[in-house]
């Protein structure tokens, strides 16, 4: 059957040119991506672990893991139990390499943007956005988080903490009326969200707030996902949430700029400064993407915060004692209804060593990712070959 004349072999190659010439190609391409991929995997070949397939990886492992009740770090768990403590994986189409030191965390933090860079996976930057203070390169990132910071001065934090106080107080007054069993996580995850929101935006109309609240939770879960835009998928889900959201920010801008409503609150001090350089405010891209920026983060983390507190003060009832004691001390002290102030906040000095170690035996933030800008070695445990990513667990 191969055994083909000569004028066969031409008549051949003159009718099925373009054919062979992809088959070529093809053969061609497909060695010099193996030889290249090789090659990557060689030169972390110190690090052990496991690559999976070329772009996918174990990225349908991670998210697994994720939609389960058992969460992201089980994903983790299982790997450092093959692999040891240090390991890679490929995440989204990149190498991951986990961290799992303090002295490792230290190398990475204590040179941002110099040998390392934040990398979040496309998903993160899609769901908050280009211009969110979590996706922006290094010249934007001093500039914006300077303009953002500079609305929290100590006299609105003071504030702060007396409306706080005030619908904390309000909330559980309701919950203790109606005599109804409650989940600590979703009471918080509400609560902080409507203070993020009365802070940044004075929104208090419950049902706008709902709103917002549906469409953040949407972003909030695509945040780590597989970007694609398929109707139904967490990532579609996730994107056009954060369109009607963008669209509620450019309504709550306008009716402001015409003059309708202007209280004072961290987005009307954004909007004041329509008139400066450039240098010194923020375009409306810029500032809706942090607002939502600081929605999630601010409820998420926080709310985390509280539920461990609540948690951790259980498991400790002569902890719960102690600080249950300081806390009614403090309320003798002051007039019948009153709310709390920042006196009464510096006062509580147990309940700020509950809070450090709250924060210390859990993890609020999920992922601290950074890319390798060039090559260099961490702990002289692993070579961090530049463009992988570091996702730092202690």
């Amino acid at each position: 059957m191969w055994n083909l004349s000569r004028e066969e072999l031409v008549f051949v190659v003159q009718n099925y040119y373009d054919i062979i010439l992809v088959l070529f190609l093809s053969i061609g391409l497909t060695y010099l991506a193996s030889r290249a991929w090789k090659r990557a995997t060689n030169n972390r070949e110190d690090i052990p672990g496991r690559l999976g397939l070329p772009f996918i990886g174990e990225t349908f492992s991670l998210l697994s893991a994720t939609n389960s009740t058992r969460g992201c770090y089980d994903f983790v768990r299982l790997r450092r139990l093959w692999h040891g403590r240090w390991f890679k994986t490929r995440l989204f189409g990149k190498v991951h390499i986990y961290i799992p030191t303090p002295e490792g965390a230290r190398t990475i933090f204590a040179n941002d943007f110099d040998l390392f860079n934040k990398g979040y996976v496309k998903s993160m930057a899609d769901a908050v956005g280009k211009k969110s203070l979590l996706c922006v390169p290094v010249e934007s990132h001093k500039r914006i988080r300077r303009l953002l910071s500079e609305p929290f001065s100590m006299t609105s934090l003071y504030a702060f903490i007396t409306k706080f106080d005030k619908l904390l107080c309000g909330r559980l007054q309701k919950l203790e009326e109606s005599g109804k069993s409650f989940k600590t996580l979703d009471f918080c995850m509400e609560m902080t969200f409507d203070a993020m929101c009365g802070m940044l935006m004075s929104i208090t109309e419950d049902s706008l707030l709902r709103q917002i609240e549906k469409d953040c939770t949407a972003v909030s879960n695509a945040m780590l996902s597989f970007p694609v835009m398929i109707p139904g998928t967490r990532y579609y889900k996730g994107i056009t949430a954060r369109n009607r959201l963008m669209e509620t920010f450019r309504e709550i801008i306008a009716r402001r700029r015409r003059g309708e409503e202007s209280p004072g609150d961290f987005l009307q001090s954004m909007l004041q400064r329509d008139s400066f350089p450039a240098s010194e405010k923020l375009d409306d891209s810029e500032i809706m993407d942090n607002l939502l920026t600081l929605i999630i983060a601010g409820q998420t983390t926080t709310a985390a915060a509280m539920m461990w507190s609540v948690k951790f003060l259980n498991d400790n009832r002569d902890a719960q004692d102690i600080l249950r004691e300081e806390q009614l001390s403090l309320t003798k002290m002051k007039p019948e209804g009153a709310s709390l102030n920042h006196e009464d906040i510096n006062n509580m000095r147990y309940g700020l060593k509950v809070v450090k170690e709250t924060l210390r035996m859990s993890n609020v933030l999920l992922w601290f990712p950074r890319v390798a800008l060039k090559d260099c070695t961490i702990e002289g445990n692993a070579k961090a070959i530049q463009f992988p990513t570091f996702w730092i667990r202690t």
